[in-house]
């Protein structure tokens, strides 16, 4: 049996991940941690986990649990990732896997040293809707791959014009960066899952709604191993007509356009004309990885989403926003 220490119970354990851990067999969660002791205790409450804890240490240490999710601000990452390797417990890091690609060599290093797995939640990977992408394309419904292009523009958020309280995904030394740290991570993994690590990264920011420190527009080009080009432009003050999330994948032969975030249908150009798929993904969206660790951890199969994987993805964003 797995049992679950969670460190942190922010928003992103309410639905997209933390009941799955409970549903997959062979799991359970029975420790949480989080500084506000008002907090995790109400959380531990509402989601029947028997024990909490105010220090991360003592999570750890617990010699019940046998295996941390760590879901903190990426700036704290690294440092709870060795600890509890350091302590012989497999790791399961929320995406980004750090907030810079050199947290994310140390932490690689610990897993070496200990021989203690580290799992990153770049769920995307393993869901339904994503699988069916890189599907299309191995199936070579769209030829050969020419080009990809990210476009992606959203408003700012509620909390984002409020200068005395801003979210930590806009403050770089909790975040990595502002929201192209957050998001971007996601279609630069999936993307790399579907065409390989990507070699080549360069791009410009700047920051336009003057609402925070941070980047808010991005613009970048990037090159895969095999020769492949992308670009992408990221934009997180635009107006609310101007909102857009679209990854297009140009081949000789047709085009896929799908979306990261919105879930929109999948649309498929080629020589049968456009098509549209959405296959239908789990209530919980982690829940596809989550199993794929719990089996790696109870040795049936290999997960390969671990912190060697999800490396690449740190030293691309890294690359754009000019901090390597």
């Amino acid at each position: 049996m797995i049992k679950w220490g969670f460190i942190g119970c922010g928003n992103v354990t309410e639905k997209k991940s933390g009941p799955a851990f409970s549903e997959v067999e062979g799991s359970m969660v029975i420790a949480v941690m989080s500084r506000d002791e008002k907090k995790v205790k109400e959380y531990a409450a509402r989601h029947h986990i028997p024990k909490w804890y105010t220090d991360a240490q003592e999570l750890i240490d617990d010699p019940d649990v046998n295996a941390i999710y760590i879901a903190t601000p990426p700036s704290s990452h690294a440092t709870f990732a060795i600890m509890s390797m350091k302590a012989g417990k497999p790791v399961y890091i929320e995406k980004p896997m750090a907030s810079s690609y050199e947290d994310c060599i140390r932490i690689n290093r610990i897993s070496k040293e200990t021989g203690v797995p580290c799992f990153v939640a770049y769920y995307r990977r393993y869901l339904p809707y994503f699988m069916k992408v890189k599907e299309l394309v191995e199936r070579g419904e769209i030829g050969h791959i020419i080009n990809l292009q990210i476009r992606f523009a959203q408003p700012p958020q509620d909390l984002d014009y409020n200068r005395e309280n801003l979210p930590w995904r806009v403050q770089p030394d909790i975040a990595g960066g502002g929201y192209f740290y957050d998001l971007a991570p996601h279609q630069l993994d999936i993307l790399q899952d579907i065409f390989g690590p990507i070699l080549e990264a360069e791009g410009v920011k700047t920051n336009r709604g003057g609402l925070y420190a941070a980047e808010d527009s991005v613009s970048a080009c990037f090159k895969f191993a095999s020769g492949l080009v992308g670009s992408g432009s990221w934009c997180f003050v635009a107006h609310e007509s101007a909102k857009e999330d679209r990854i297009e994948i140009i081949g000789d032969n047709g085009m896929i356009c799908f979306s990261t975030f919105t879930f929109d249908p999948i649309a498929l150009h080629s020589i049968r004309g456009r098509e549209e798929i959405l296959p239908p993904n789990p209530e919980h969206v982690q829940r596809p990885l989550i199993q794929a660790v719990i089996d790696h951890l109870s040795g049936k199969s290999i997960c390969t989403c671990d912190g060697v994987s999800a490396t690449p993805t740190n030293w691309v964003m890294d690359r754009i926003l000019g901090k390597i």
